[in-house]
């Protein structure tokens, strides 16, 4: 029994070797336990089948695939003794090499390529018909090729989305449809009860734009009418840029207007004074706006100036049409002289002219650079208009009606064609790009997606005051030297502001601060400031006065007297 102290339980003292003991055992026994296991574990190098690997490392890359990815040139590296940049610049390119290489890796990944339409032996593809194509290609191809019979309320002029899944039916009477074209859905069908001249997808397939008779109307995907814009009256041809989420409208009293349709207000209202305005196109590159005009002219227009940015003289008669390519590289246009012209738009000069008998009415580029062209009620299709002479076309096709819009589907090997009797999907080998860019725009994403993208792209929307002819510019460094600069900036604001400020002398007491004081303080701190001045002036005043003093010996030992005749 333990004794206790007042009432508690007497203290145990705590024994070091009893408890060094202990451990120790307890030790020894968890190794014995531990030993068979240690026994079992698997051999540090690990193999999969036991045998080595053959090729060791990454795979190898071809050249040119890592060619095709490569920047233009690195940049110069500071001197050594800048450490710090050049550690920064060092890991800089060392991030952008391995990017270079990852995206040869997934390049080869994109297995899809683009085929065109090959006739046999002798065969013309042009004289090939859409149902022989139709029947040779696979169902779900063939499907593609289909005709709507609209004939009360044409002609029609069509509009693809960005995913090129939905497809959007204007009519000349008021009809309009928007259809998943490849389910063949019909999603809505509403008829404004006047005339319709363009409609357009806004930045997804839940808002379209009507451009009616007086005024802009917005609609939802079911037909509901969002807004109507009386700013926007007159309205003949609409362009929306997606990466801007502006609406840029042309009008029949001859205004250029944009309507950022994020906020829902006009950004630019810009009068052209060229009269009508129903020719226009944008370059998808530097989303600069392209006018044709009745004289024959192309203009190019920004929201960022009220004059036209390049005026051309394309045509002798008016223009009729213009399409640019995806690359911003080439710009092609047809007029009322019946000749189609394909320009580059680096150099704003002609590269070819071809000559139309029917003359083309309306125009569009592919993804992948083929031509179409709309004379009358046939519709041809060019390829390689740029790069080799054409003679003959590369499809042709005659629809029920005249060709009132033309408009290839992206990512998809199909034209749609707007006409006086209704709509035709032309299946178009080659058009389509076959890869698609699941982060722009996704053909299969699904609703959650599509809001999810609708929201990145909202903050990454780009302001409409980075629209120019290059925007290349906009990376570029500005090499202009301070100084030059700060001539610059004095000449615009009248005064320098990194100038001193002016010595104001402290208010002292006693009589101390009258004006003569004052006065006498001022000039005292004022030789400070212009020590380095006044020491310029005297430099400058001492090898005057130095070489004047060597003019006058010099013209001393020049001059001759009458007397220097008796030296010797």
């Amino acid at each position: 029994m333990t004794p206790t102290c007042f009432g508690r339980s007497a203290p145990r003292y705590w024994d070091a070797s009893k408890e060094q003991e202990k451990n120790g055992k307890d030790k020894e026994a968890k190794n014995d336990e531990e030993a068979p296991q240690q026994k079992k574990k698997w051999p540090s190098k690990k193999f999969i089948s036991g045998k080595r690997d053959p090729f060791p490392g990454p795979a190898t890359l071809p050249e040119a695939k890592i060619k095709k990815f490569a920047r233009d040139g690195q940049a110069k590296k500071p001197p050594r003794h800048f450490v710090k940049a050049r550690a920064i610049m060092d890991r800089a390119d060392a991030l952008s090499e391995m990017a270079q290489k990852q995206a040869a890796r997934f390049d080869m990944l994109l297995l899809e390529d683009a085929g065109f339409l090959e006739g046999d032996e002798g065969e013309d593809t042009c004289t090939i018909s859409q149902e022989d194509i139709a029947e040779a290609v696979d169902i779900s191809s063939g499907a593609k090729y289909f005709n709507l019979k609209l004939s009360q309320f044409g002609p029609y002029r069509p509009d693809y989305d960005k995913t090129g899944r939905h497809l959007l039916l204007g009519g000349k009477r008021g009809h309009v449809a928007c259809i998943d074209w490849q389910s063949k859905q019909l999603k809505c069908e509403i008829n404004v009860m006047e005339s319709v001249n363009d409609v357009k997808w806004l930045h997804s397939e839940s808002m379209f734009a009507v451009a009616q008779k007086k005024w802009l109307h917005i609609y939802d995907s079911k037909g509901v009418e969002l807004h109507c814009i009386r700013k926007f009256n007159d309205v003949l041809r609409m362009q929306f840029l997606p990466y801007h989420f502006l609406l840029a409208t042309a009008s029949a009293t001859g205004f250029l207007q944009y309507l950022d349709v994020s906020v829902g207000k006009e950004v630019e209202a810009i009068c052209t004074k060229a009269g009508r305005l129903d020719v226009m196109c944008q370059n998808p590159y530097n989303a600069i706006i392209h006018l044709g005009h009745s004289n024959g002219t192309v203009t190019l227009w920004s929201p960022n100036q009220r004059e036209a940015l390049v005026k051309m003289l394309c045509h002798r008669g008016g223009v009729r049409s213009v399409a640019v390519d995806k690359a911003g590289l080439y710009m092609v246009t047809s007029g009322m002289d019946k000749k189609l012209k394909v320009y580059d738009v680096r150099t704003f000069k002609p590269l070819t002219s071809y000559f139309i008998p029917a003359g083309a009415s309306c125009l569009s580029l592919s993804q992948r650079g083929l031509l179409s062209a709309a004379a009358g009620d046939v519709v041809q299709v060019y390829r390689d208009v740029w790069s080799t002479p054409v003679t003959k076309p590369y499809m042709a096709h005659r629809v029920r009606g005249s060709v009132w819009g033309l408009h290839y589907c992206p990512f998809e090997d199909i034209l749609g064609v707007g006409h006086g009797d209704g709509f035709t999907s032309m299946l178009v080998p080659g058009a389509g790009e076959p890869n698609f860019d699941g982060l722009d725009s996704n053909p299969y994403r699904s609703v959650k997606q599509r809001q999810e993208w609708e929201v990145k792209a909202l903050l990454e929307k780009i302001q409409p005051e980075l629209i120019s002819l290059e925007p290349s510019m906009l990376g570029k460094v500005d090499r202009a030297t301070y100084e030059q600069k700060r001539k610059d900036l004095v000449e615009t604001l009248g005064y320098d502001p990194n100038a001193a400020e002016r010595f104001v002398p402290k208010r002292k007491k006693k009589g101390r601060s009258s004006a003569g004081n004052i006065e006498k303080r001022k000039k005292q701190v004022g030789h400070i400031d212009q020590r380095e001045i006044i020491k310029e002036t005297v430099a400058k005043r001492m090898q005057l006065e130095k070489g004047r003093k060597d003019q006058i010996k010099k013209k001393a030992a020049n001059e001759t007297s009458a007397l220097d005749r008796f030296k010797k």
